[in-house]
């Protein structure tokens, strides 16, 4: 399962899952979006929910029970900001909305989820955190990045807790990935600049962010558990 499904890494995340012979439930709450995410997948179906409401996830699990009695990967991917803000400019609705997207999702949605992970017998959750959770040095939005460094640690708590049942929990600290979203907030010359920031000289793809979602989705990542993984063109080097 992967939310935030409809577009950016979400989409390229849950479509490279569906390659890989999952079955994959895209959730969105963009309908229109999500649904043309599922486009031509065979194994796959669209479950519209916002991840912010308790009953919401409560209902799409229990859909999912009706028609699966596991989930073997959890992609809690749904985030994102409105507009890049400072400090004084941040009203304290836009504070709670961006903290709820990119934080309380993952602690909704992985709660509700527990008991079909742990029926799995090679449980994998993946949380997609950000650089703006790791270090400071650009224009972005303070809640966002206050919620992608709490994620970074909730993964680790959520990793040991459930390291005896055999589920893994990792996340990926992506940076300048050219999504559609980063396209409207940016204009040309931002966007230049941003990939004349990156060591590797370009930004870097939504699909290749799912390529790392893949290999914590797989066997070959069995003993990995606990880690926040960055993949930022050595905009971060620690």
């Amino acid at each position: 399962m992967v939310t935030g499904a409809a577009t950016g890494i979400g989409r390229s995340a849950a479509r490279r899952l569906a390659e890989d012979g999952f079955f994959v439930y895209f959730v969105d709450i963009d309908e229109e979006g999500g649904l043309e995410a599922v486009g031509d997948a065979t194994a796959a179906a669209f479950v519209r929910c916002d991840v912010t409401s308790e009953p919401e996830v409560a209902s799409m699990i229990s859909r999912i029970e009706v028609d699966h009695d596991r989930v073997d990967v959890l992609v809690n991917n749904a985030g994102g900001f409105p507009e890049r803000r400072t400090m004084d400019e941040v009203t304290l609705a836009e504070w709670k909305n961006t903290i709820d997207l990119n934080l309380t999702s993952v602690f909704l949605v992985s709660r509700a989820m527990l008991g079909l992970i742990r029926n799995s017998t090679r449980g994998r959750i993946v949380n997609i955190g950000s650089l703006a959770g790791q270090v400071v040095g650009w224009s972005t939005s303070p809640p966002y990045a206050a919620a992608k460094a709490a994620v970074h640690s909730l993964t680790r708590v959520m990793a040991q807790e459930l390291a005896p049942t055999g589920t893994t929990v990792n996340a990926i600290a992506p940076s300048a990935v050219l999504t559609d979203r980063i396209r409207k907030l940016r204009d040309e010359e931002e966007l230049l600049m941003t990939a004349g920031s990156v060591p590797l000289g370009r930004y870097q793809t939504p699909e290749e962010v799912a390529g790392w979602v893949a290999f914590l989705a797989s066997e070959e990542s069995a003993f990995m558990t606990g880690q926040t993984i960055s993949v930022n063109g050595g905009r971060f080097m620690a």
